[in-house]
């Protein structure tokens, strides 16, 4: 007895391995918001979009039942430019958190269970109008999460690069490096795009 197929099978890792890479941003296209004046700038211009790739970071745990204090960071990205929020600044904090709870807004990501809880825990606002792609492709017939490296490869036959190094960093230093901009930035980017490629508008 043959085991069915998946009707639409998820890329390995082996075979994303052999794609060539997705065109990221760069430095020029992301925009680091430290401070209340440039969360207003950032606001004004997140708001001509009905549509943000959306992610959060937070420094990593490495011990058992540490919990972390997260998230630090909140990325929001349209189609060409991306917003890294630092979350230090309570105006800051304010202008993000209202953009988060605004129901006009479509916050589109991969996995943002854990990334809505915290924010309602360290912000005390619940993001409205969440988006999960996973469920998009559950729905036309992918039996596993996709994530971003999965669904750049199907819509785009392109590889997703992510920093492991990038990925496991302390999120909470006041001064960000370039790789730790870049990696969040275009975790938010790469949703963006994906939306924009499901024909979901």
């Amino acid at each position: 007895m043959t085991t069915p197929r998946e009707p639409h099978p998820v890329p390995s890792k082996e075979d994303i391995a052999l794609l060539a890479p997705f065109d990221r941003l760069g430095l020029d296209q992301i925009v680091l918001v430290r401070t209340a004046g440039q969360a207003r700038e950032a606001c004004a211009a997140l708001l001509d979009s009905p549509v943000w790739g959306f992610d959060t970071e937070s420094r990593p745990t490495f011990f058992k039942d540490q919990v972390s204090d997260g998230p630090h960071i909140v990325q929001l990205a349209t189609r060409h430019r991306a917003w890294v929020f630092q979350l230090s600044d309570p105006d800051c904090v304010a202008q993000v958190s209202a953009l988060l709870a605004s129901p006009k807004h479509v916050k589109a990501g991969f996995g943002l269970g854990d990334d809505t809880r915290r924010i309602l825990s360290k912000l005390g606002v619940t993001p409205a109008a969440v988006l999960d792609l996973n469920s998009i492709f559950r729905a036309r017939g992918y039996r596993k999460d996709m994530g971003v490296k999965g669904a750049v490869a199907v819509l785009f036959n392109r590889r997703f690069m992510k920093s492991k190094k990038a990925a496991t960093s302390n999120w909470a230093n006041p001064k960000l490096t370039d790789a730790q901009v870049l990696y969040a930035a275009n975790d938010a980017y790469g949703a963006a795009r994906v939306h924009d490629a499901l024909g979901l508008d």
